[in-house]
């Protein structure tokens, strides 16, 4: 078996959790795209939220999204494939979470929005630095969310929860795929819930992609720590958890690599690749 396709997770298994890509990372890439094999970050973020350091190298085409609901493909300028979630089914979502104790925002159209309300408190609310920054320059502020969505009158990429209660977060991870079965949730950070389309998931973007790339999945190969990455590690054809990850994607992995701040994705790659 040989990698053809390298999909990869950013926070926490690219990035470190001082959220820069270390050295050995960038040459471990190099690596793998001069072995021939299809780079391709899978992500949470929408694409403006990828470090310019890795949209800018020169093998960088494709580019799984918003937790694989938007497939880039920059050489083209398009979108190669989109799994959204209706308005009125994003509507109801954010009505239910306007009785409960978090911050709410979404993706839709490759950019971020946030009630104005909810932004200006959103630096006392995140407890991460880099991902208060992200929030605070990858959003717009509306004045009412779900009136300017339903103005807009468009499908979502992605909807996220932010949370300071953790028990709180933990209960509605239980709850909310009962009370909204027609939504997929994950999490990707400690105080966090992200929401997608079901057939928006990382792993079910990377056999689209393999897909549009004639290659057979099992010459794929996945790297990731959070929930959002489970489908992808199992899809797979060499599903690889980091140390850091949660625990059931380390129990769903074929390999468990080190930490990332550990040069565990590096090894990961150099071992497979």
């Amino acid at each position: 078996m040989s990698v053809k396709i390298l999909a990869f997770d950013l926070d926490y298994t690219l990035l470190n959790d001082k959220k820069v890509i270390p050295p050995e990372n960038f040459e471990a890439l190099a690596y793998a795209a001069a072995k021939g094999v299809y780079i391709v970050p899978a992500t949470g973020r929408v694409y403006q939220g990828i470090p310019e350091e890795l949209r800018s190298l020169p093998f960088m085409r494709w580019f799984i999204t918003a937790n694989g609901a938007y497939i880039y493909d920059a050489v083209a300028d398009r979108a190669a494939a989109r799994a959204e979630i209706p308005l009125e089914q994003t509507l109801d979502f954010f009505t239910y979470c306007d009785g409960l104790d978090c911050l709410y925002d979404c993706y839709q159209d490759n950019w971020g929005y946030m009630a104005a309300d909810m932004l200006k408190t959103a630096p006392d609310i995140i407890p991460d630095a880099a991902v208060k920054k992200m929030i605070q320059t990858l959003r717009t502020p509306v004045p009412e969310l779900k009136e300017y969505l339903r103005q807009k009158g468009a499908e979502v990429q992605k909807l996220q929860l932010y949370f300071t209660d953790m028990a709180l977060r933990a209960k509605l991870l239980d709850e909310l795929p009962l009370r909204f079965p027609k939504l997929a949730f994950s999490s990707s950070m400690p105080f966090n819930i992200e929401v997608n389309a079901p057939e928006a998931t990382k792993g079910c973007a990377l056999l689209t992609l393999c897909g549009l790339l004639n290659i057979d999945p099992k010459d794929s190969m996945a790297l990731g720590d959070g929930t959002n990455d489970l489908d992808m590690i199992r899809k797979a054809g060499i599903g690889v958890a980091m140390a850091n990850g949660a625990p059931s994607v380390r129990a769903a992995a074929d390999y468990v690599t080190e930490s990332c701040n550990d040069g565990g994705f590096a090894n990961a790659v150099k071992r497979f690749c």
